[in-house]
This record gives structure tokens, sequence and C-alpha cells, in this order.
């Protein structure tokens, strides 16, 4: 088990995660690119700037920065969707992606505002 451990963290070192906290200070000097993956729509964080589907992230990367080394930051409703999207794009070679560890419902949890839409 010590072995897969290893594994899964050198894993999983490709992208970070961030809390409620964290990227509610990056949004107030956002330069980053901020996609929602969670499907269906459970509504949105302000200043999101793209809608994609978690499982479909690889099929729009046309709709990402084109530069790999850009700041992407993904979230979704509990931080599942996200963490799978996130590995993959880190896969594909992005060097800057992080996700909103707890998705929506930790952002919500500690006082954060959802917008519906």
């Amino acid at each position: 088990p010590i072995g897969l451990l290893l594994f899964q963290k050198s894993q999983t070192a490709n992208f970070a995660a961030l809390s409620s906290q964290e990227l509610s200070a990056m949004l107030t000097q956002k330069d980053f690119f901020f996609v929602n993956v969670h499907i269906p729509y459970e509504g949105e964080i302000k200043n999101t700037d793209a809608f994609i589907p978690y499982d479909k992230i690889a099929d729009n990367l046309d709709a990402l920065p084109k530069d790999k080394n850009a700041k992407i930051v993904l979230y979704c409703r509990s931080g599942r969707m996200s963490e799978i999207a996130a590995r993959e794009l880190a896969r594909l070679g992005y060097r800057q992606v992080s996700h909103l560890s707890g998705g929506m419902i930790d952002w919500e949890k500690n006082g954060y505002e959802i917008i519906e839409k």
C-alpha cells in the first residue's frame, strides 16, 4: 500500500486544491480562467468565464486558454467533478490548474454567494 500511496500522491501533484477562502481572495484580483464544470447546472460563482461539463473537458480545449501555462480554476457542486476535470487537464499538459475543494457546497457554507440563473 505504501507504493500505491506514493503513486497517488505523484498523480495528484499536478493540480492544486483551493479552499473557499483562497478562491475568494483570488477573485478580488482575478488573473485566471474560471470554469464551472458541474452538470447539470446548479448555480455558479460570480465571474465564471465558461461552463464546460467535467466529463467533456478534453473535447472543449478550444474554450480554454491556448497557453498551457495559463492559470485555470475549476469548480463544481461538491468538488468531485472539478477534481476529475483538473486531473484530466493536468494530464493534457496544463501546468497551473486548480479546483475548489468542496465546491459550491463549501463556498456557500463559508458565507459566499451562489448565483442562480
